[in-house]
């Protein structure tokens, strides 16, 4: 019980930091900007980004924009997922471990903005990239990560595959080597 609540501990630190900077800065939004405002702090980065309050009643870039509820719920789904399987998941994975916690965090504070406000408030924005807030870039970092992890857990089979591979090669059968000698 000792080593699962420890496990726990990462993935709910993580996700809960994700979420509580996430809510805070979606609050300041709806507190100081209207729906379509735009502030600029530094003129020189107009053109490449700014915060602007909006809403997204979709999933990521807008779309699906009639589809707040089912996201909602798979979000929900998600969430309990990412729970339940947490600790199963190989201590020595921190890709893994580290990807879950972003998205867990990421999909939970969206889904606090879907449930409270009926859309999720995003506020950044960069050229003409699609509007975004912590939460999405929270799961993105997360996917990446998860990218990564797989990429890197690929290599590192595939090495021990060759590794074995050349030394079973090398190595003769015990009867071969005791008539040569």
């Amino acid at each position: 019980m000792k080593k699962k609540t420890h496990s726990y501990l990462f993935l709910g630190s993580l996700s809960g930091t994700i979420i509580i900077i996430d809510q805070i800065t979606k609050w300041i939004i709806r507190q100081n900007l209207s729906i379509g405002e735009t502030w600029m702090p530094w003129s020189w980065m107009e053109p490449y980004a700014r915060i602007v309050h909006w809403y997204n009643r979709g999933i990521a870039f807008g779309l699906f924009q009639n589809g707040g509820e089912i996201f909602a719920v798979l979000a929900f789904l998600v969430a309990i997922a990412i729970i339940y399987y947490y600790h199963h998941v190989p201590v020595d994975d921190w890709a893994l471990r580290l990807a879950m916690g972003l998205q867990l965090g990421g999909a939970v504070g969206n889904l606090i903005d879907r449930v409270t406000l009926g859309h999720v408030t995003d506020f950044v924005s960069v050229g003409s990239f699609p509007v975004f807030n912590v939460a999405d870039s929270s799961i993105t970092v997360g996917v990446f990560v998860l990218i990564f992890g797989v990429w890197q857990q690929d290599r590192r089979e595939r090495k021990e595959k060759a590794l074995q591979k050349n030394s079973e090669g090398n190595n003769q059968p015990a009867e071969f080597s005791q008539a040569n000698e």
